[in-house]
């Protein structure tokens, strides 16, 4: 019994190793890539008729965060591990993205690994404090609750008044909510050097404080044009 107990572990934690490995060598690593990646997730979610972000959430919100392809894996030791870029509204539209890194880490019987993309609202300024910070623990540091889904919110306003961050998934085609209690959102100082040739602090890129690159039209892009449409 002990000796298939310690194999289990010892294969989750090679398949933990795995799929980080590969999330750091792998072309889909690339940051420009993964900018037209989250322009495609939330063109697809937002697509869906009557299965995307309420227009008024959207709408609502100070910043969003999308991690293409975000990788889930254990056996008995689940883990979260993602890349993803966040852009918030400025006076001159929407910001140049900053490019981030969300971990996690949950217990219980899980088995296989399974990818899923991610998208996370920010909703008011003290949230946005906390993405600006270049690292934070929702649940811990920023409220967090799994959004509302569809075309509106149905008169809820507890994700208004209560929520500093709003969490979606989207994973094998369905779209919903999701808790990501004890994540941990931190700068991916790799990306940002990729991307801008340097290194570029959270709050000079969220803030408008540099124009956005070329290669991050597509993501702005898509933003600009489902803002525009929750504010009809």
């Amino acid at each position: 019994m002990k000796k298939s107990l310690l194999l289990t572990l010892i294969v989750s934690f090679s398949f933990s190793l795995a799929v980080f490995a590969a999330d750091e060598t792998g072309k889909e690593s690339k940051a420009a890539d993964r900018s037209q990646a989250a322009a495609q997730v939330l063109n697809e979610i937002q697509g869906a008729p009557d299965k995307g972000i309420p227009q008024e959430v959207l709408g609502s919100a100070e910043c969003v965060a999308v991690v293409p392809s975000m990788l889930k894996g254990g056996f008995i030791v689940g883990g979260k591990y993602g890349r993803g870029l966040a852009s918030c509204r400025t006076p001159k539209g929407w910001s140049a993205p900053a490019f981030f890194v969300v971990t996690g880490g949950s217990f219980g019987f899980q088995i296989g690994g399974q990818a899923v993309d991610l998208v996370m609202l920010i909703m008011n300024k003290d949230g946005m404090k906390h993405l600006l910070s270049s690292q934070f623990a929702l649940g811990a540091d920023a409220s967090v609750a799994a959004g509302p889904v569809g075309r509106h919110a149905e008169g809820n306003t507890d994700w208004k008044m209560r929520s500093e961050v709003l969490t979606y998934s989207r994973a094998r085609g369905l779209f919903a909510g999701v808790s990501l209690n004890g994540a941990v959102v931190k700068q991916d100082k790799d990306s940002t050097r990729e991307f801008y040739g340097r290194m570029v602090p959270f709050r000079t890129s969220l803030t408008g404080e540099i124009e956005a690159p070329a290669e991050a039209h597509a993501f702005l892009s898509s933003l600009a044009q489902w803002a525009q449409e929750a504010a009809k």
